[in-house]
């Protein structure tokens, strides 16, 4: 694209270099009455119009077009912003720019109607944060000019590198990006943005003086939310920003909200974790029927433990020495059920009920449920070294194990309810730990034939026990088997 031939097919070279002859001749008549800003503007409109005049004037080299709309952009930008300022006596000024922009209309789009830039319209949008990429300071300093007028705080960036180095440190609501810079070029910090997991959804307008097609479409698949040409109307960009700070605050928003809720659902987590087992609160939470009433048929493996003797203790010990105590032996306990990933049903005193297969069933439910007996007694040893250190008594356990059906689910009313099991398998349990002694492992028949792993067993029995007509077989566990 030569200048002669954009001459011959639009005509506009000769409106605008007009239009700048006027406007020079008017700043040498009136310059002394016009205030430092405007007369900063016009410096700036001048050097624009006299790098265009050079590149008009150089018939030898093929103009290129992006330059041509830069020079184009600051020019028209200039003259809007003057325009903006012009007071109600400043009619020969205002007619002037008038011209000016009509004629670079035309050269932008080759039609020769109005100048296509209403004055005095704003676009009302909530201020934002808006950074300008451009390897061109006018082009900088004039978005910086334009947008801070609405109110926006614009931080400039010269080069791709500095434009991510921006938004690292500060908290963006728009980028606007100029793609042909040297060095990293636009698309390249389009990328980026569009695969950085915190600047992903930050709007990003491209803004250049390139018409390729295929650019445009390139850098609206890479992610770009819009995609402006050189020289830009500035009342459409403000459109553009207001609708990208808006997108922006609505993600903004959706992230906080969802941060709280994570909050919110880590602290119902670690408190009722308190009271019930991870995965009852995890059915609760993640389930909507969780905190219905009712329940199902479970084949489980239910766990019962129980402290020899310690009603005979607490009663010759202080209230602080006895709470001291029995936390010691709970908080061990549980961290040892969880891990085997049983389900604390509840502390009865200083008995435990915990059961193995529900709300979630594992096909070596009984199996965890003996190996985590066996871990609980264990573990008694350094309970025992910590009670002995602080003078208190030496305590010793019995824990019973059985497997059999029950009733599991939301027990209670509509007011109060819990997790919790019902069913003959229960009582059985009970009546098992009442047979234990002092560090014994009792396990029914059942649990017994329910076991894939193998454990070392010690003396089985048959017996009796109360409110139970039939005989119930038991026996004895020494530990794993090695």
């Amino acid at each position: 694209m030569n200048p002669s031939h954009l001459q011959a097919n639009t005509g506009w070279t000769d409106l605008l270099l007009r239009a700048i002859v006027e406007l020079r001749e008017f700043h040498g008549r009136a310059q002394a009455n016009l205030d430092s800003q405007t007369l900063e503007d016009l410096s700036s409109l001048f050097d624009g119009a006299q790098r265009l005049e050079q590149m008009l004037a150089n018939t030898e080299q093929q103009t290129n077009r992006h330059d041509l709309m830069n020079i184009l952009a600051a020019i028209r930008g200039y003259a809007e912003m003057l325009r903006e300022d012009v007071g109600p006596g400043e009619t020969e000024l205002d007619d002037v720019l008038a011209r000016l922009l009509k004629a670079v209309h035309t050269a932008h789009s080759g039609e020769t109607g109005g100048d296509n830039s209403p004055r005095k319209r704003v676009i009302e949008s909530e201020p934002g944060f808006i950074l300008a990429v451009d390897d061109l300071q006018e082009n900088r300093e004039l978005v910086a000019r334009n947008l801070s007028r609405s109110g926006h705080f614009v931080v400039t960036a010269a080069s791709g590198e500095e434009a991510l180095s921006a938004l690292e440190n500060s908290d963006v609501d728009v980028v606007l990006l100029d793609l042909i810079m040297p060095g990293m070029d636009g698309r390249e910090v389009l990328r980026r943005i569009k695969e950085h997991p915190e600047w992903r959804a930050t709007p990003v307008i491209v803004i250049s003086g390139s018409q390729d097609m295929d650019g445009i479409i390139e850098c609206i698949e890479a992610g770009a939310d819009d995609y402006l040409f050189k020289p830009f109307n500035p009342v459409l960009l403000q459109a553009r920003i207001k609708a990208g700070i808006e997108r922006k605050r609505w993600h903004d928003r959706e992230e906080q909200y969802r941060q709280q809720l994570e909050r919110n659902e880590k602290f119902i987590r670690a408190t009722f974790g308190r009271y019930l087992s991870d995965e009852i609160v995890t059915e609760i939470l993640e389930r909507p029927e969780g905190l219905e009433l009712g329940g199902d048929l479970r084949r489980v493996s239910i766990m019962m433990s129980d402290i020899r003797g310690f009603t005979t203790l607490s009663e010759r010990l202080a209230p602080a020495q006895v709470v001291t105590m029995l936390n010691r032996y709970l908080g061990a306990m549980t961290d040892i059920i969880m891990a085997h990933q049983g389900t604390i049903d509840e502390f009865i005193g200083d008995a435990i009920l915990a059961v193995f297969g529900a709300p979630q069933r594992r096909e070596d439910d009984a199996d965890r449920a003996v190996s985590c007996a066996l871990a609980m007694q264990a573990a008694m040893a350094q309970i025992n070294a910590l009670n002995e250190a602080e003078g208190l008594p030496t305590l010793s356990t019995g824990i019973a194990v059985n497997t059999g059906d029950v009733i599991a689910g939301n027990i209670g009313s509509e007011r109060r309810s819990k997790y919790g099991f019902v069913g003959h398998a229960m009582n059985v349990t009970s009546r098992i730990e009442d047979l234990c002694g002092g560090g014994e492992i009792l396990v029914s028949d059942s649990t017994l034939q329910s076991l894939e792993g193998d454990f070392e067993v010690g003396r089985s029995q048959e017996l009796k026990v109360k409110g139970i007509d039939q005989f119930i077989v038991v026996h004895q566990i020494l530990g794993a088997a090695t």
